[in-house]
This record gives structure tokens, C-alpha cells and sequence, in this order.
């Protein structure tokens, strides 16, 4: 049978599924091999009491070093000339890092961290943009058995100090500034102020990225051209059980708290890998020495992690990364570099696309060569059908394959996807689970949904990748993920999903953005696909409000392609924006009030008048966490004006106040 139409239809066995996964384990080096493929404890009852914490192991008893499989197995294998990384700074400079450039930076940086006594266990904080130096001291840590948490280098000190102090980090590594939107941004001062007082965290390690002046504590800070440039280059890589933990992953927090999801070495980097190259290496390897791949994001996103990081390294891939903005200077900066750099696979989110379909409404311009890119991949959340046709139309010439790939931070690597060999797409559709893992789609009691029936999709067969806890918090790891089907053993991944005729998989977000008006179940990205379909918006995120009469109220805040203005109310500064500025609340409400109708009725005509808004806020940007996701939780808060949830993991918090702003106008 083909393991692909086998494994999509759960016709595998078990047996069969844990074979697959040892197979692709393989792919790797190993310095002992594991004694028990795979094991599966799920939650289970205690007499008297609550239940079980699951335990899942894969590959127990191997052992191996992940860095030694993304670099130095390359380097041996006579591939050290190869670029790994092309490094485009957002000033514009530009370097090659080859695989034997990047082992000599690697082991230079790991000794550099044995000096200052990091050892196997112990948590180091990555505050860093995208720099070649944040690969490097990642796989640093990797290479010493230190457990690695990066974080995004646009949060607040607050966002910061929550998670040194909930890893408990002996080290902080981070810049003097980053460039951001063509401006040195101060950094450092942050990093100062989340690790003050603290009793655990031993030295800052800074790299000099700006050359900004910056606070500096003797003793406790060290420069990165210090350490790690005058350390030795020859590092003997140690292999760890395929258990030992890797890193942890900070969720988006879109409720509650972010969790810290633990993610082990072996599992992880096995699914990493394969996955890597099922999706985006060329099908025929002999074509694979011309692949540049390119994943946008954040390398403190997951998607970076697996897909920037550990999934191209291990398979000895060539990369693109990028330090800043996408429209900086100018909205066709990713064109330029896909061109530059000859890009054969360009990873994004939906975000991203909305963006340049509002930046370049008459489509790319032909100045740009993007005949490169042999497939394409959209990763966050579901990708609206209207943005999927502009993307593949414009980047892939109508021809490429979308891969509209469906996972999490949890799972580590993707679970749904359409082949990248499939030429009969869906658009905005993740269509089935990828080979040797599984989902399901079932109602609140865990009976399968009906075709077009709105269901909560779970894992029923996770891959190697899966987070194996919640860090210091195993309870929450209980509690989140598995109590609801324990008695199933899946995984409730917080998503709601249909099936289509077809028994393809749609994602319609999170089970907590579904909205209820008057009994009719309704999807925030169905509604918000609509929105952006209209040539006039080019993002939307809608959100519940409280109705008394029917339930919910929906409420659209949407981004338009081109300002509605009014002379008497912009400057010259805000006439470029997506919305103008508000002066006062007759204005607002003769410039929203037509623009608000048109949409409302435009939801209308596409969903049903059951769909459509009851209010329509025009906005500069929505609330969006730095994976892409909006948070839809905060819009209700702020429109109903009830107290704001957490909001560290916002890529774009100063969006907020300005939303209250507008709102506060109304």
C-alpha cells in the first residue's frame, strides 16, 4: 500500500506508523541507537485521585547531538564550502556563512559558553533579532546539552523577564540595538531591566549589532567579540539521550500566561528533518545542491525553530535569513532578495501576504524576477482563499504548489499540509494530515463531525516532535492538551475544523473565536475571509461582542488598502496610512459610515445575512502575536472596554492604544 494514502486514511498500523519514524530517524547520526522506538502513556485515572501526567518518549536509550547533525556531519561529508546561510541585514549588509564557517563560529561560541559555565541542563535566554550570531549560540547550546529559549527581539521587558525568570536562565544573550523599520532601536536597556534583581542569571552576553551606546554592569556583562571571537574553534560535540530536553518554546499566550512547552532532542530533530524535506527540498534529490530555501520568520517562533533553523541545518539545506522588516525601505524588499538569491521556497504567513496584496494591488511588479520559486508555503493561521490566489498567481506564476501547512508550537512540526507534489489544490484548505501522523475532527464528546459540521480537531497520532511538557507546570500540560479526551489518548489542539465532501480538513482558528449569533455557528476567519476578498481591506480580525438579544454581535476591525479620508482630517503625515486620523466623532462617523455599510453588506452577500457585522471598526493594525495570529480575545476586551488579558506576545502591542482611540471616538 502507499505509505502516504495509508497513513492519510489511518489504514498504517501502529506498528507499521513507529517503523516509519524509525526509518526516518535514521536519517540521522547517531552515536548509540535507542532500545524502545516509542512510548505512549496516556492520562489515565488514579484511584482516589486525578489523573496521570501523559509521558512520551521516542528513540529512548539513543543518543546523539543535534548541532553535530545540523553542521559537522555536512563539514565531513565534504559539503563545507556550501553556503548555509545568506545573511541580508536590513541596512543591506550582506554575508555567505558556509557549513565550515558556521562549524568554526559554533564551536566557537559553545566554549565561549562552557567558559562562562553553562553545562548540560542549564537554560540560556536568546534575545536577538534574525543574525547569523542567534544561529550560532542556539546551536551553541544545543552542542553542550544547554536548553535554548529564544525571544523574540521586539518584546518589552516585561515579556522578557517573565521568561528568564520562569526558565530559571543563567544566561542572557542579546545586541546593543536592532535595526528595525531603518532605526537603531535600542535593546540592551530592556534586557537590563528583565534581569534585574535577579539572583540566577549570572552574565549577559551582549553582541554589538548598532554600535549604540548602552548601560554595562562589570562583572556581570560580557562583549560577544570578547568570548566567543578569541575562543578556540576545535569543540568535541557530546551526544545526549534522545530524551535530554532541546529547548523551550514560549506559546503565543493568545489566553493566559504563555506556557513553556519542552521540546526533547532526538524526536524533535528526527520530525524536523523529515518534515523539512518532504515539504521543501526538490523531489528529485539530484536537483536539491540549486534549493535556497526561505522561511520569514522570527527565528524565536517555532516555525524558525523547525524550518529555519534545525529542519534546513540537518538536511544540509542553503537559507536565507533576514533581519528586518519587509517593507524596509521600501514594500518590495522580499522580491528583491528572492531574486538576489535565487529562492526556490519561500515560507510565510498569511500576515505577510495580506500586506503586499494591499502594498501592490495591481500584483508584482515585473521589474522583480521570481521565476525561482518552485513552491510556496503559508504557515499561522488559515490562510484566506483571496490571499492564496494572489500569492500563488504572483510569486509562483499561478504554477507552483502552496503547501498551507497546519500546526502549532505544541507539535513541533507540521501535521497538515496538501503534497507538494499535489497539483489539484484547495485554496486556504490544509487538507490531510501528513505521513506518520494523524487527526481527527469530532464534536464535543468525541463523535466524528459531520462533513461541513464545525468540530474540534485533535492529534490522534502525534509525531516524535511533540512538546513532552509544560516547563515546572506538567499539571498544565494535563490540563491544556489531554484531559478533555483522555479517555482517547488525543491531543485537543484548541482549533476548530470541518471536513469538506472530500473529508479534506479546513481550519477555522480557535475553538474560543467561534461566534454565536442567534444559533448560527460562525468561523472568525469565514467572516474575516469574506472581508479581505473586498479589494478595499487588507486585513481583518473579528471578534465576539455581547448581544442580548441574539447572543453575540460581531464586531470587524479591518485595515483598508488605501486610506478613506477626508481633507479636514489628516495631516500630512498620516495621509499615507491605511486609516486616517480621527479628529472628532462626526468626522469618524462620516467617513465609516460607507465604507462600514459596503463591508457589512459585502459579508452579506458572500456568508448570509446572518454573517453580517454589527459594527465595522477601521483601523491601522490589528492585535497580532509575533506567529501572525490575531488576538481576537483583545479586540472584544477593548471594544467592550473590560479589563485587557496578557498582552506580552504581542508583535505590535503600540497597536492597541490606538484601537482604543478610534474605539473611544465611536
Amino acid at each position: 500500500m502507499d505509505l502516504n494514502l495509508a497513513t492519510e486514511t489511518g489504514q498504517l498500523s501502529e506498528a507499521e506508523r513507529i517503523a516509519f519514524w524509525e526509518d526516518r530517524a535514521r536519517r540521522l547520526d547517531w552515536a548509540s541507537e535507542w532500545h524502545t522506538a516509542h512510548t505512549f502513556e496516556p492520562a489515565r485515572p488514579v484511584p482516589g485521585g486525578d489523573l496521570t501526567i501523559p509521558r512520551i518518549e521516542w528513540f529512548a536509550g539513543g543518543t546523539l547531538n543535534a548541532a553535530y547533525n545540523c553542521v559537522d556531519r555536512h563539514v565531513a561529508a565534504g559539503l563545507g564550502g556550501r553556503p548555509a546561510l545568506y545573511f541580508e541585514g536590513e541596512p543591506g549588509d550582506r554575508r555567505t556563512v558556509t557549513y565550515a564557517d558556521l562549524q568554526d563560529e559554533v564551536c566557537r561560541a559553545a566554549n565561549a559558553l562552557e567558559s562562562l559555565g553553562i553545562g548540560k541542563g542549564d537554560r540560556v535566554v536568546i534575545y536577538l533579532p534574525v543574525l547569523v550570531e542567534t544561529v550560532v549560540i542556539t546551536l551553541a547550546c544545543a552542542r553542550i546539552g544547554a536548553i535554548h529559549s529564544l525571544v523574540f527581539g521586539g518584546f518589552s521587558a516585561e515579556a522578557l523577564r517573565f521568561r528568564v525568570e520562569d526558565t530559571g536562565a543563567k544566561l542572557l544573550v542579546t545586541t546593543d540595538g536592532q535595526f528595525r523599520r531603518g532605526s537603531a532601536v535600542p535593546v540592551k536597556a530592556n534586557a537590563d531591566a528583565a534581569v534585574a534583581g535577579s539572583a540566577v542569571v549570572e552574565h549577559v552576553l551582549v553582541i554589538r549589532r548598532t554600535g549604540s551606546d548602552i548601560p554595562w554592569q562589570e562583572g556581570r556583562d560580557v562583549w560577544w567579540h570578547d568570548a566567543v571571537n578569541s575562543a578556540s574553534p576545535v569543540h568535541h560535540a557530546q551526544a545526549f539521550d534522545a530524551e535530554t530536553p532541546l529547548f523551550i518554546m514560549y506559546t503565543s499566550g493568545t489566553t493566559g500566561k504563555p506556557k513553556g512547552l519542552v521540546h526533547t532532542t532526538g524526536g524533535y530533530l528526527t520530525q524536523a528533518s523529515w518534515s523539512f524535506e518532504y515539504l521543501f527540498s526538490d523531489p528529485d534529490p539530484a536537483g536539491r545542491d540549486d534549493d535556497v530555501h526561505w522561511c520569514t520568520a522570527d527565528l524565536a517562533w517555532v516555525t524558525a525553530h523547525t524550518y529555519e533553523i534545525y529542519g534546513p541545518l540537518s538536511n544540509g539545506a542553503t537559507q536565507v535569513i533576514y533581519e528586518g522588516t519587509p517593507n524596509t525601505p521600501h514594500p518590495g524588499r522580499h522580491f528583491e532578495i528572492i531574486e538576489r538569491y535565487g529562492v526556490t521556497s519561500y515560507y510565510t504567513a498569511p500576515t505577510l501576504i495580506r500586506s503586499l496584496m494591499g502594498w501592490f494591488p495591481d500584483g508584482v511588479p515585473g521589474e522583480y524576477d521570481l521565476s525561482s520559486i518552485r513552491v510556496l508555503g503559508t504557515v499561522g493561521e488559515a490562510t484566506n482563499p483571496e490571499a492564496w490566489r494572489w500569492f500563488r498567481e504572483n510569486l509562483g506564476a499561478g504554477m507552483a504548489p502552496v503547501v498551507d501547512t497546519w500546526w502549532q508550537s505544541e507539535t513541533g512540526a507540521a501535521i497538515l499540509s496538501p503534497p507538494p507534489t499535489d497539483t489539484s489544490f484547495k485554496p486556504g484548505c490544509a487538507s490531510r494530515a501528513l505521513p506518520g501522523v494523524g487527526t481527527r475532527i469530532v464534536n464535543d464528546d468525541g463523535d466524528p463531525a459531520a462533513p461541513g459540521e464545525h468540530g474540534l480537531i485533535v492529534v490522534d497520532r502525534p509525531g516524535p516532535a511533540m512538546a513532552r511538557t509544560v516547563w515546572g507546570n506538567p499539571q498544565r500540560y494535563l490540563d491544556s492538551y489531554w484531559r478533555k479526551f483522555a479517555d482517547q489518548g488525543w491531543f485537543l489542539a484548541g482549533d476548530g475544523a470541518k471536513y469538506d465532501d472530500d473529508g479534506h480538513t479546513w481550519i477555522l482558528g480557535r475553538v474560543d473565536d467561534v461566534i454565536n449569533v442567534s444559533g448560527h455557528r460562525l468561523s472568525t476567519i469565514e467572516i474575516e475571509s469574506a472581508l479581505v476578498a473586498h479589494p478595499r481591506v487588507v486585513e481583518a480580525g473579528v471578534c465576539p461582542i455581547a448581544d442580548e438579544l441574539t447572543g453575540h454581535a460581531i464586531a470587524a476591525f479591518v485595515v483598508l488598502t488605501s486610506p478613506v479620508v477626508s481633507p479636514t482630517m489628516v495631516d500630512q503625515a498620516s495621509a499615507t496610512r491605511a486609516i486616517p486620523v480621527v479628529d472628532q466623532a462626526s468626522a469618524c462617523e462620516r467617513v465609516e459610515t460607507p465604507i462600514a455599510d459596503l463591508l457589512r453588506n459585502h459579508v452579506a452577500a458572500v456568508i448570509g445575512p446572518f454573517a453580517k457585522p454589527a459594527v465595522v471598526v477601521v483601523v491601522e493594525d490589528v492585535p497580532k502575536t509575533r506567529s501572525g495570529k490575531i488576538m481576537r480575545r483583545l479586540l472584544t476586551q477593548l471594544y467592550e472596554g473590560s479589563p485587557l488579558g496578557d498582552t506580552t506576545s504581542l508583535q505590535n502591542e503600540a497597536c492597541v492604544p490606538g484601537i482604543a482611540a478610534v474605539l473611544s471616538r465611536r
